[in-house]
């Protein structure tokens, strides 16, 4: 109504004749989109904004069809503009599990859940907004399984500045991460309990997150980030400022890790992340160590069992991932250096496999030159784990991207995951992956999973909509352009981003 009433009275106060011939569609100024921007949220007034968009068609900066562009929402994308209940017409829906897509759909939300996919017109309510989606592609929102909310910074900036920076920058990363498609991440390091609530409070934009926790490793584990080999608490030192800001946790011995995995859990962890092999980012290990004894490992499976939820395990190499599996973990990150065996392990296990291509292939601000060294490493192995795992049938893959160290990095690259996979997997493969597959795996949190079922478009699922241009089953590089591309981005029945002509 707010739109509506502004536009009436600019038309009232006859700003400018209504004869422009100028197409609305002419870029408007993103400095004008700003302005728009604090009027929705009403740090601009009305009066204010209407005596502005005067003076700017008066002086032919604006056109009258611009105008309405702005005055119609169409330029911000990041309040939820509309919400309730939302036909929309014509599109062809990619459903999360299948390999093409399903032509002339209909789909009807209401609230934040779909209520009603069909072939047949559905007759919109009195009370209803209807969209033509003119034939492009829907698709379930992106989930990314293995994200880092709080750590898209530098590694310089993330050892010297405070917590209050961390959470600011993560205020960007939720925001990006949505705008990029991703209605749903799940944080596989950090301390993000705060940042998924502000989100699911309407604080702030961002996506659904299952939330981890700190990272559970030994002493030289993957979370132990202290530089000085002698700062340990046997000898009186400190934990690191990753721990102390509770992004990493260590813990040694059964009775250790059975108290951090619950006090994850007390915390609101929806699953829980432990190292059992040396990791890339960290300064102690290297990609062949084991880590954590098949008692530790079990200990926190247990503890994750008792809530009904499931532990994901770091590890790269076959050693660390078969006592991983030996011991309960169902959710194999990186596993880059796992040979054909071990794979057919994981397969006849049941285990999922969480992998990322391109941030092994990425500049990563502030990497030493070892930690260069094992990102090589680790890129070197990639092409022999998917090879192989087409090879055997194993097909429990997941869509995971584990940026971290830059921001910019991530929003010029983060939607490159999509082609990179390309490579090895058909681009439904891949969407599957980015969706129905990762889906499947968020659920296995049961009791402690917070929301509905994500990752599909199917009746009683949650809202969580893509509208884009093109057909991505065609051509995935149409996903790696979210900003030309998602012209409308749908969370929870709300829409976040709206572009469309």
């Amino acid at each position: 109504m707010k739109y509506l009433l502004v536009l009436s009275l600019l038309f009232a106060i006859a700003i400018v004749p209504i004869t422009s011939t100028v197409n609305a569609e002419q870029t408007i100024p993103s400095w004008i989109k700003t302005t728009a921007d604090f009027w929705v949220k009403g740090q601009v007034s009305d009066k204010e904004f209407i005596n502005a968009l005067q003076y700017l068609v008066k002086e032919k900066i604006l056109t009258i069809p611009q105008t309405e562009t702005i005055l119609s929402g169409k330029t911000i994308s990041h309040d939820p503009i509309k919400e309730g209940k939302i036909l929309f017409t014509n599109v062809n829906i990619f459903d999360g599990k299948s390999d093409s897509l399903q032509p002339n759909m209909n789909v009807l939300v209401v609230g934040n859940k779909i209520q009603t996919i069909s072939q047949n017109k559905i007759e919109p309510q009195s009370d209803t907004m209807t969209i033509d989606g003119k034939g492009r592609t829907m698709t379930p929102g992106f989930i990314d399984l293995h994200a880092h909310m709080m750590l898209q910074m530098s590694v310089d900036e993330a050892f010297t500045t405070d917590e209050f920076y961390h959470a600011y920058v993560a205020t960007q990363t939720a925001d990006t991460y949505l705008m990029h498609g991703f209605t749903t991440i799940r944080d596989m390091s950090g301390n993000s309990f705060s940042l998924k609530k502000s989100i699911d409070k309407g604080i702030i934009d961002g996506p659904r997150i299952y939330p981890s926790g700190p990272m559970i490793s030994q002493t030289s584990g993957h979370s132990d980030h202290r530089f000085d080999a002698q700062d340990s608490a046997l000898v009186g030192g400190e934990p690191s400022v990753m721990m102390k800001y509770g992004h990493v946790a260590i813990a040694d011995g059964e009775a250790e890790v059975l108290k951090a995995v619950r006090e994850n859990l007390r915390r609101g962890a929806t699953q829980i992340k432990i190292a059992v092999g040396g990791g890339v980012g960290s300064y102690a290990d290297p990609l062949d160590v084991t880590e954590y004894t098949p008692t530790e490992i079990r200990a926190a499976v247990q503890a994750a069992n008792d809530w009904g939820t499931y532990v994901a395990a770091h590890v790269y190499n076959s050693d660390g991932i078969r006592r991983a599996v030996d011991n309960g973990v169902i959710s194999i990150e990186h596993g880059n250096l796992v040979d054909e065996s071990t794979l057919l392990y994981m397969k006849e296990h049941d285990v999922w496999l969480s992998p990322q291509v391109v941030v092994f292939q990425s500049d990563l601000k502030g990497f030493t030159a070892d930690q260069i060294k094992k990102q090589e490493q680790a890129n070197a192995g990639i092409d022999n784990m998917f090879t192989m795992a087409k090879k055997i049938g194993y097909d429990k893959i997941v869509f995971g991207s584990d940026f971290l160290s830059d921001p910019e990095q991530l929003k010029n690259h983060l939607n490159d995951e999509f082609t990179a996979r390309a490579k090895w997997f058909t681009p439904a493969e891949v969407m599957q992956q980015a969706t129905s597959k990762a889906g499947e795996l968020v659920a296995m949190s049961g009791p402690r999973n917070p929301y509905g079922k994500v990752g599909v478009i199917e009746e009683g699922a949650m809202a969580d909509l893509l509208l884009i241009n093109g057909n991505p089953l065609e051509d995935i590089n149409i996903l790696a352009n979210p900003d030309d591309n998602f012209v409308i981005i749908m969370k929870d029945g709300k829409i976040y981003k709206d572009i469309f002509d």
